[in-house]
C-alpha cells in the first residue's frame, strides 16, 4: 500500500492516513455562530471522502476576534453542544477532527459593527487605519481565552486543537517585526515577539492536560520584504517545537500584495508550481523532532508520495482541492494518476471575502460541489 494511505500516529492520535484537510473558512455557521447542519454535512462528506484528519475552519476564542458574521465561535460553553454533534458525526465516518483556535487581531474588522475597535500588537503605523494596540490586561485576557477554547474543544470531542499562528492574524502580527513595534515584554527581540505563543500554549496545557494533542499552524515568513524573514521564522518554529507543541503546520505569515503574496498562490497548473512551501518544510523537518504538516499547492499524488518517502514532511494538508472534490482522497486511493479538478483560481475565496458561503467556480453555474453534497 502507498505509504500515504497507511496509518500514522502522533502523540496518542492515530490517523488512518497522512492526509489532512487544512483549516478552511466556509461561512456556513448559523447567525448565532453555532455549528450548522450544513457544516455537519460538509465535514461528514470530507470524512467519507477519506481524509485522515480534518482541521475545522476557524473557531474564534474571544468576542474581539470575530472576522465575519458567520464565523464559528468557541468563546463560550454554549457552543460545546453543537460542536459535539459535529465531532460525533465525523467520528462515525472514520476520520479524526481538530478545532482551529483563532483570533483575528487587526483583521477582525467585523467587530467594528459592534462599535469595537480591532486589537493589534501596536497602534497603526499610518493614519486612517482602524485598530489599536492591546493593553497588557487585554493580552492576558486573550491568552486565557485560547486556553478556555481548547478546554471547550476537548469537552466537545475534538481529537486535538490547532492554534492559528499564521497568515494575517493575531499571532503572526505579534511575531512579525513589521506589525509588532512594542517596546515591552511582548515586543522587540524574537523571544518577546514569541511570548504570546508561549503563554497561549502554557494556558492550553494547564486546561487540557499533557496527553491532549496541541498543534500550531505557524507562518515562518511574511509575504513581503521588511517583515518576518525565514531565518527568524525557522528559529520560532524550532522554539515552539521544543516548547511542547505536538505538530507544526508550516505556512506563510503576514500577507503581501495580490494572491501571489498570500498563502493562496494562484493557478497551480504545473508540477514545478506545486508544494511551494516544500523548501521550508524540508529544512525544518531535518531539525525538528515532531511531526510536520506540509501545506501549499499540493496537487499530484506522486509528488506527495515523494515528499513523504523523502522524509520532508510527515503529513500533507490540502484545502482548495477538497473544496472542489470532497471525495478526492478515496479517488486517489483507487486511481493514483487522477489529477484534481482544482485550478487554484481562488474564486472560492473571493466569494468568502465578500461574506458569502464557500463555493467552487468549477461546478455548474448555479450549484457548487459543496452545495451538491449538502443538498
Amino acid at each position: 500500500m502507498n505509504i500515504i494511505f497507511k496509518p500514522f500516529t502522533m502523540k496518542n492520535l492515530e490517523l488512518r492516513n497522512r492526509f489532512v484537510r487544512s483549516a478552511t473558512y466556509d461561512g456556513l455557521a448559523d447567525n448565532d455562530n453555532h455549528v450548522s447542519d450544513r457544516q455537519i454535512k460538509l465535514f461528514t462528506d470530507l470524512a467519507d471522502g477519506g481524509v485522515g484528519l480534518i482541521i475545522s475552519g476557524i473557531g474564534y476564542v474571544h468576542y474581539t476576534s470575530q472576522v465575519s458574521m458567520t464565523a464559528n465561535s468557541i468563546a463560550g460553553d454554549e457552543f460545546i453542544s453543537g460542536y459535539k454533534k459535529l465531532t460525533n458525526a465525523v467520528h462515525e465516518h472514520g476520520a479524526k477532527i481538530a478545532l482551529q483556535l483563532f483570533h483575528g487581531g487587526r483583521e477582525a474588522t467585523y467587530v467594528k459593527t459592534k462599535n469595537i475597535l480591532p486589537l493589534a500588537p501596536s497602534d497603526p503605523y499610518k493614519k486612517g487605519t482602524a485598530y489599536r494596540a492591546m493593553t497588557e490586561g487585554e493580552i492576558w485576557e486573550i491568552i486565557y481565552a485560547f486556553g478556555d477554547g481548547a478546554r471547550r474543544a476537548k469537552e466537545a470531542g475534538f481529537d486535538a486543537v490547532q492554534v492559528h499562528g499564521a497568515h494575517a492574524y493575531l499571532l503572526s502580527q505579534f511575531l512579525s517585526p513589521f506589525t509588532n513595534r512594542r517596546n515591552d515584554q511582548w515586543g522587540g527581540n524574537l523571544e518577546n515577539r514569541l511570548r504570546l505563543h508561549y503563554e497561549i500554549y502554557k494556558d492550553i496545557r494547564r486546561k487540557v492536560g499533557e496527553d491532549y494533542p496541541v498543534f500550531i499552524k505557524i507562518g515562518v515568513e511574511d509575504g513581503f520584504s521588511g517583515g518576518l524573514e525565514f531565518n527568524e521564522g525557522k528559529q520560532a518554529a524550532k522554539l515552539l517545537a521544543n516548547l511542547g507543541f505536538d505538530s507544526l503546520e508550516i505556512s506563510q505569515g503576514l500577507r503581501g500584495k495580490s494572491w501571489e503574496g498570500t498563502e493562496f498562490k494562484p493557478y497551480i497548473n504545473s508540477l514545478d508550481k506545486e508544494a511551494y512551501y516544500r523548501n521550508w518544510c524540508r529544512e525544518l523537518k531535518s531539525e525538528i523532532n515532531i511531526p510536520i504538516m506540509m501545506v501549499g499547492g499540493l496537487r499530484t499524488l506522486s509528488l506527495i508520495k515523494e515528499i513523504i518517502q523523502n522524509d520532508e514532511s510527515d503529513l500533507v494538508s490540502l484545502s482548495r482541492p477538497l473544496i472542489c472534490e470532497p471525495l478526492l482522497i478515496n479517488e486517489w486511493k483507487t486511481n493514483q494518476h487522477k489529477k484534481p479538478k482544482c485550478i487554484s483560481c481562488n474564486k472560492c475565496f473571493e466569494v468568502v471575502h465578500r461574506g458569502e458561503q464557500l463555493v467552487c467556480s468549477l461546478s455548474s453555474k448555479d450549484q457548487s460541489p459543496i452545495e451538491r453534497n449538502l443538498a
